[in-house]
């Protein structure tokens, strides 16, 4: 399965540059989400999607990555149909993860386990979901959520989509875990302190 790490956002209200070039121990925020999906062994091409709004990033991966992973400009504005775009123009088949650059906390052994219940379960499209307690628990206060049958989830960035009907709305399964590292996504900059506590503490 290909990946495709959307990173056209400037990230405003952390108020720091283009988000995806942030620092977070010396390493920049999209590059986590790069790393993991490299070690992954279920994930085959990578691609990023840039915009207009994200010129550095564009080249700090080229300059970091090269030729491992693919770039892909998009207009820019309108999430959905940069996400479209991206996979139109990145050529991929069949499957597809399109996943936040803002993720640091994922490991590839999380990635692995989606794409393995996503191909259990047979649906077109999985979106991966925390349950909200497990937000405030972490000491997040997500900007979505939904009610499923009765129980209030946190969309986390992570979906997989059938590449084939990417115009097209795709029956969805809801894999709801239960893991505070998929709840941290860097909106801001408390977020992005409590990121580096975790992963110091990790080392």
């Amino acid at each position: 399965m290909d990946a495709i790490v959307m990173a056209g956002g400037l990230g405003q209200r952390l108020g720091m540059g283009e988000k995806p070039c942030i620092e977070l121990l010396g390493k920049p925020l999209i590059s986590y989400v790069i790393d993991t999906l490299r070690a992954a062994k279920n994930i085959d091409k990578i691609f990023v999607a840039v915009s207009p709004v994200t010129p550095r990033t564009e080249i700090m991966l080229q300059e970091r990555y090269k030729s491992e992973v693919g770039v892909i400009r998009t207009f820019g504005g309108n999430y959905v149909g940069d996400m479209i775009h991206a996979v139109e123009t990145s050529g991929t088949k069949g499957p597809v993860m399109i996943i936040m650059s803002d993720l640091p906390l994922l490991d590839s052994a999380m990635i692995d386990s989606v794409i393995e219940k996503y191909e259990e379960e047979g649906t077109p499209a999985l979106s991966v979901y925390v349950p909200i307690n497990t937000c405030k628990e972490a000491g997040i206060r997500p900007d979505t959520v939904f009610n499923k049958e009765g129980k209030l989830i946190v969309p986390t960035g992570v979906n997989i989509l059938d590449s084939s009907n990417i115009r097209q709305e795709q029956e969805d399964f809801n894999l709801i875990l239960d893991n505070p590292r998929l709840a941290m996504n860097v909106n801001t900059v408390k977020d992005l302190q409590r990121c580096k506590e975790l992963l110091q503490c990790a080392n």
